[in-house]
C-alpha cells in the first residue's frame, strides 16, 4: 500500500521546513484530490503556517482541522511526563483528517525549549506514533561537505533505530551538489537525497516584514506600490546627499528624519534618473511631520513607486527592529510563494517523489496508535458489556473510564447501594453505568431455568442451577447468553478457569470449532504482533494447532493486522525432524487446507519468522519469513515463556488474553491487571462482539 501521509521535519530553526512543505504540497496536489495540512504542535493563536498553506493552495480545509495542540499544552504533557496522552490525542486528530482527505500532509515545529523538556526527539516520536514517513531537512548553512554528509549518516541511522525507513532528505542553502552524501555508507542510501542551492532573496524581509517589526504606519503609498519588495539592507540617512548616494544601493531600506528633505527629494530624483538605486520603502522616523511642500512633491511625482512609512521613535532604534526582521512567508507573500515554488521545482525531482510516494510502505504501528485504533473502533459501535467483579476497585475505575471515553455500555453486578458508596468514596462517576445485583434481579429464575435446560444432561439438578447464578461470573455469562449483554470481561479477582468454564458450559464454541483458546497481542515498539495460544490450550494435537492458527489469524483481522501465519517449531523448513516438528508440519497442512486465502507456513523457527535477513537465508521466497504478524507456538509451555520473555526483554506492552473460538466474546483478565489492561480488554471484547452479530 502507497503511503497515505508524510511528516516534514527538521532538527534546527530556520532549516526551511516550510519551504520544503510548500514543494511538496504542490507536487501532492498533482496527485491526490483532496490532501490535508497538518502541524501537530503549533504556536499562537493563529499559526502563520498553516494560515499560509492553506491560502496558498486555495485549500478548502478549516483552520481548526490543521491546527494540532497549542505549544503550552504540549510542554504540559511533557512536564507530567504524560507522552502517551499527546500521542493518542494527536492521532485522535491525525485519522479524522484520514478519513476525510487522500493525503495528509503533516509538518513538524522546531523548538528549542521542546528540547530541553525532553531527551528525544518530539517530532520523530509523533511521526512513529501518526506512522507517517519522514521527510528530513537540513541546512547547509556555516556547513562542510563533510559535515552535511555525517549529519545525514547520524539522522538516517537513528531514525532506522526508530523504525523508520525516511521517505527523503532535503539538504536547503547548499553552495553546490555536496557529492559526499551520495559516497558516504549510508544506513539508506536508496533514500533520496535532495540539495536545494541557497536563493538569497527567499532569506531576505520584505517591507511587509519591516512593517510588522518596527509597527509602521504607512504615509504614502501608490495603488501599484508594492509591499512586498525584497528589503537589501537598512540604512540610515544622516549624510549629505553627495556622500549618501555613495552607500546607497538597488532596494536599500531608507531610514531618515522627517526634517531631512534633501534626502528625501534626493530619492526622487533617483528614481527618475536611470543607473541610480531606487529605495525597497522609506521610513520616515521621530513624531515630526515632513514638509507640507516636500510631501506635495512626493506625492505629485507619478514615478514614485516607494512606500513611505512613518516609525515614531528615532532612527537608530528603527534600524535596529529592521535588522532583526527575519524572511517570512505569509498569505501576503504571494511573490515569494511563487518564487519559492519555482525554486524547489528547479532543484528537485517531482517525478522521482512522485514515484516515491507510491513505491514506500509502512508497518510502523506504536502500542498507542493500536489502542487508540481499537477504541476508535470499539466507539464507532458501541456494545453491551458486563463486568462481574464491582467488589475490585480497578473495575469501578475502568468503568468510569468506559464511559467517558464511549467504548461501550456497561452493567456492574453487584449490590448497587454498595457500588455507589464505594464509588463516591473513591471519586469515581459511574453516571450512564448499570448496577445489576444477580441476588436480587427478576432475571435470576429465568437464568437458572435456562442453566438447567444446557447442563441437565450433565447432571445438573434446577437447585444447583440456582446456585450458579448467585455465582456473578456465572450470571453475567448467562446475560450474554441471552443477549442482555454482548459481552464480558472477569478475571481480576477470578481465577481463568472460573471465567472460562461458564463460558465453556453456556455459550460454546462456534459451529466448526472444537476448542477455545487465546492471543496475545504484542505491541512492540513499532508493530504490533499476534501471539497464540499462550494461556489455555497445554498441547494441542494438529488439528488443534491449525484451529488456534485459523482464528489467530481471523483474531489479527478483526483488529486491522493483515495476518501471516508462522508456524513455530526448533527447525526450519523440511530440515528438521521428530515428533514435535512433524506434529506442526501436519497442522501447517491442515491449516492451509481450512484457509487457503490466508498465508500461513511452517515449520519455522521465531528468527526466521521474524527478521527479513535471516528468513533470506533460511526461507528463501516465503511470503510470511521474515514478514510473520502471526505467531503460533507449539504448546503453552513455549507460548507463556516466550511471550513473557519478549515482553520484559524489549518492553512491549501485552494486551490479552484475548479468547477466540466461543459463539459470543467472553475475555479473560490477569488478577495483577491495571485499570487500563481492563479497559483495553473492554474495548476488545466489544469489537469481537461486533464481529458476531
Amino acid at each position: 500500500m502507497s503511503v497515505q501521509s508524510l511528516y516534514v521535519i527538521s532538527k534546527e530553526p530556520r532549516a526551511g521546513s516550510f519551504f520544503v512543505s510548500m514543494g511538496l504540497m504542490e507536487i501532492l496536489k498533482r496527485r491526490f484530490k483532496q490532501v490535508a495540512f497538518f502541524k501537530p504542535v503549533v504556536s499562537g493563536e493563529r499559526d502563520s503556517d498553516i494560515e499560509t498553506m492553506l491560502a496558498a493552495f486555495r485549500m478548502q480545509q478549516p483552520y481548526e482541522e490543521a491546527a494540532g495542540l497549542p505549544l503550552d499544552e504540549v510542554e504540559a504533557y511533557l512536564a507530567r511526563g504524560d507522552e502517551e496522552s499527546l500521542y493518542e490525542t494527536l492521532i485522535g486528530r491525525f485519522e479524522a483528517l484520514k478519513r476525510r482527505y487522500d493525503f495528509v500532509l503533516c509538518m513538524g515545529m522546531t523548538d528549542v525549549h521542546l528540547k530541553e523538556l525532553v531527551d528525544f526527539d518530539l517530532n520523530v516520536q509523533i511521526a512513529k506514533n501518526l506512522a507517517a514517513p519522514v521527510a528530513g531537512v537540513l541546512s547547509a548553512k556555516g556547513k562542510s561537505d563533510a559535515q552535511i554528509g555525517e549529519e545525514t549518516g547520524i539522522w538516517q541511522q537513528s531514525l532506522k533505530e526508530e523504525g523508520f525507513r525516511p521517505f527523503a532528505f532535503f539538504i536547503n542553502h547548499a553552495p553546490d551538489r555536496p557529492a559526499c552524501l551520495f559516497e558516504s555508507d549510508l544506513p539508506f542510501r536508496e533514500v533520496p537525497c535532495f540539495t536545494i542551492p541557497h536563493d538569497e532573496k527567499l532569506d531576505r524581509p520584505t517591507v511587509l516584514d519591516i512593517l510588522a517589526m518596527t509597527g509602521g504606519e504607512i504615509l504614502h503609498q501608490k495603488e501599484d506600490a508594492s509591499l512586498e519588495r525584497i528589503v537589501n539592507k537598512p540604512l540610515i540617512a544622516a549624510m549629505h546627499p553627495e556622500n549618501f548616494l555613495d552607500y546607497f544601493e538597488e532596494q536599500d531600506l531608507v531610514v531618515v528624519p522627517a526634517d531631512r528633505a534633501d534626502i528625501l527629494l534626493t530619492l526622487l530624483s533617483c528614481n527618475r534618473i536611470p543607473g541610480f538605486p531606487t529605495a525597497s520603502a522609506v521610513i520616515v522616523g521621530g513624531k515630526m511631520p515632513i514638509a507640507p511642500s516636500v510631501m506635495r512633491m512626493i506625492e505629485s511625482d507619478e514615478t514614485f513607486r516607494v512606500v513611505l512609512i512613518r516609525v515614531p521613535t528615532d532612527t537608530m532604534q528603527i534600524v535596529l527592529k529592521a535588522r532583526q526582521s527575519e524572511a517570512r512567508i505569509t498569505p501576503k507573500h504571494r511573490r515569494k510563494i511563487d518564487r519559492a515554488l519555482g525554486h524547489f521545482t528547479r532543484h528537485v525531482d517531482g517525478a522521482l517523489i512522485e514515484q516515491s510516494l507510491k513505491e514506500t510502505e509502512v508497518e510502523i504501528v506504536t502500542p498507542v496508535m493500536f489502542l487508540h485504533r481499537v477504541f476508535a473502533k470499539a466507539a464507532a459501535d458501541v456494545r453491551h458489556i458486563v463486568l462481574p467483579e464491582s467488589d475490585d476497585d480497578r473495575v469501578l475505575r475502568a468503568a468510569e473510564k468506559v464511559q467517558e471515553r464511549k467504548i461501550a455500555k456497561v452493567t456492574l453486578l453487584g449490590d448497587e447501594t454498595r457500588v455507589r458508596n464505594r464509588a463516591g468514596m473513591l471519586g469515581i462517576d459511574l453516571e450512564g453505568v448499570a448496577v445489576v445485583d444477580p441476588a436480587k434481579s427478576e432475571m435470576k429464575e429465568r437464568f437458572a431455568q435456562r442453566f438447567y435446560e444446557l447442563r441437565k444432561q450433565k447432571g445438573v439438578t434446577m437447585e444447583m442451577a440456582l446456585d450458579a447464578m448467585q455465582n456473578v461470573t456465572y450470571f453475567a455469562t448467562m446475560m450474554v447468553e441471552e443477549g442482555m449483554a454482548d459481552g464480558m470481561v472477569s478475571g481480576a479477582t477470578h481465577t481463568t478457569r472460573e471465567t472460562v468454564l461458564p463460558a465453556l458450559q453456556i455459550i460454546k464454541t462456534k459451529p466448526g470449532v472444537d476448542l477455545v483458546s487465546s492471543v496475545f497481542f504484542m505491541c512492540l515498539d513499532t508493530r504490533v504482533l499476534v501471539y497464540g495460544d499462550c494461556a489455555i490450550v497445554p498441547d494441542p494435537d494438529p488439528k488443534e494447532l491449525a484451529q488456534i492458527a485459523v482464528e489467530s489469524a481471523e483474531t489479527a483481522r478483526a483488529f486491522g493486522i493483515e495476518p501471516k501465519v508462522a508456524m513455530l517449531s526448533y527447525s526450519t523448513g523440511e530440515s528438521g525432524v521428530g515428533e514435535d516438528v512433524e506434529k506442526v508440519r501436519q497442522a501447517t497442512k491442515l491449516a492451509q487446507q481450512l484457509r487457503p486465502d490466508i498465508p500461513i507456513e511452517g515449520p519455522m523457527q521465531y528468527d526466521a519468522a521474524i527478521d527479513p535477513d535471516v528468513a533470506k537465508k533460511k526461507m528463501p521466497g516465503s511470503r510470511v519469513a521474515g514478514h510473520a504478524t502471526v505467531f503460533i507456538f507449539p504448546d503453552l509451555n513455549t507460548g507463556n515463556n516466550t511471550y513473557k520473555a519478549v515482553q520484559r526483554a524489549t518492553g512491549a506492552i501485552a494486551v490479552g488474553p484475548v479468547l477466540q473460538g466461543l459463539r459470543k466474546p467472553v475475555n479473560d483478565l490477569s488478577r495483577g491487571c491495571s485499570v487500563d489492561d481492563i479497559v483495553s480488554t473492554v474495548a476488545i471484547t466489544a469489537i469481537q462482539a461486533q464481529q458476531h452479530v
